[in-house]
């Protein structure tokens, strides 16, 4: 084998194990991304690969980047906002795979594997919940099992960090399942296992960002409109007619005397007085986890929290106007770019218009959850989104590179 072919091979056995990671472990994505990512700056040293990268969504992103760091700088702890700041390498997630996915098949592949590996999270966390000896328990062997068992976490330490993860690949995998001629039972079976699975963390904010995502595909997907409204319509039904706990959690979603209700508004009355006291640069990256006591009202059970269950007010606190006026334009120019990517191709090409749909509705519902949930500050989460959001410049690399999209 030569050296060139070997390390390709080397490459898509970290792609693999990045994706794999994603469902499963993240310290398994967390160092596959690293190794992908020291390959990628290693072949930028030539001058051909630095001419043929691409490079997707770049100003935003570095905008952001850059009004992080300044605001960390002028913060009162400059080092702990600067370590805080690591974060934004996440964002090599989107770069590693627009370098490594290089057409529709491939990033097929690389769905069905995520699909793949969070079913399989899914299905832990339906097991968690089934055998959990209570809704307190912390308890009992093996200790993996049963620890914060009342609600799915799968592999992860969070139940919100599953929700996440398995709301972003039922939305990005959805279009798949409609619009692909071809019919995989496998991948249904997996879909509808997550499926479960999401509703087993009994996260709110997971729910209404994948119904959201649903309803993003609505003017994509116009031959199965019918179908998605009749789903979402029995999805509603069977949470309203199943366990007393689903149900329950369903019907407070709205309620202001919901304690978990409550105590997001408290958190966000605080995040505004944080923020008017910072306006422009914020109080910087990790400030609301230093800083939030000073702020929190005498009535909120939790004084102490290290974000404030609104992605975007998070951002605001933290990097101020200039920060969240980077961050909304990173989400603007890919909306824009996906949507119009997706009116330019064919209707024949199929498989490239159900990888871009799903990214929109995946997007879509991850920014929607970030509404209740701090969903861009979960690493595990983060580097999925990043991943999905590379799938549509993908898409278009491989089409203008004339590349098949091989199933």
């Amino acid at each position: 084998m030569r050296a060139g072919e070997g390390m390709t091979a080397a490459r898509r056995a970290l792609l693999a194990a990045f994706v794999l990671g994603l469902g499963v472990s993240i310290t398994l994505a967390q160092t596959a991304l690293t190794l992908l990512a020291l390959l990628w700056l290693g072949r930028l040293c030539g001058r051909t690969a630095r001419d043929a990268g691409r490079w997707p969504l770049w100003r935003p992103v570095l905008a952001f980047g850059a009004v992080s760091v300044v605001s960390a700088l002028l913060a009162p702890h400059p080092g702990a906002g600067l370590l805080a700041c690591k974060k934004l390498l996440l964002v090599a997630a989107l770069y590693v795979s627009v370098e490594e996915i290089d057409s529709a098949g491939q990033a097929g592949r690389v769905l069905s594997t995520l699909a793949l590996a969070v079913a399989g999270a899914a299905a832990l966390g339906l097991l968690q919940v089934s055998l959990c000896p209570g809704p307190e328990a912390d308890y009992g062997l093996p200790r993996w099992l049963y620890h914060r068992c009342a609600r799915a976490r799968g592999f992860f330490s969070s139940y919100m960090t599953l929700a996440g993860v398995v709301s972003l690949t039922l939305l990005a995998t959805l279009p798949r399942l409609l619009l692909d001629t071809t019919f995989r039972p496998w991948l249904a079976l997996a879909w509808f296992a997550s499926l479960a699975g999401l509703a087993a963390t009994y996260t709110r904010g997971a729910w209404i960002g994948f119904a959201s995502g649903v309803l993003a595909l609505w003017p994509a997907i116009r031959r199965w409109r019918w179908l998605l409204a009749v789903g979402l319509l029995m999805l509603g039904l069977a949470v309203l007619g199943g366990p007393q706990r689903l149900r329950e959690r369903a019907l407070t979603m709205t309620n202001p005397d919901d304690v978990t209700v409550k105590e997001r508004i408290y958190m966000w009355r605080s995040g505004i007085a944080m923020w008017r006291e910072h306006p422009w640069l914020g109080v910087g990256p990790g400030g609301v986890k230093r800083d939030y006591r000073h702020y929190a009202q005498a009535e909120a059970f939790m004084q102490r929290t290290g974000h404030l269950h609104n992605s975007a007010l998070q951002v605001l606190v933290e990097t101020g106007v200039a920060g969240l006026l980077a961050w909304l334009w990173i989400w603007a120019a890919f909306f824009t770019e996906a949507v119009r990517l997706f009116r330019r191709l064919p209707a024949a090409a199929i498989r490239e218009r159900a990888l871009v749909a799903g990214s929109i509705a995946a997007i879509t519902g991850f920014l929607v959850a970030g509404l209740t949930e701090h969903t861009f500050g979960d690493s595990e989460v983060v580097m999925l989104a990043w991943m999905i959001v590379a799938l549509p410049f993908t898409v278009r690399g491989a089409r203008t590179a004339g590349k098949p999209g091989t199933p």
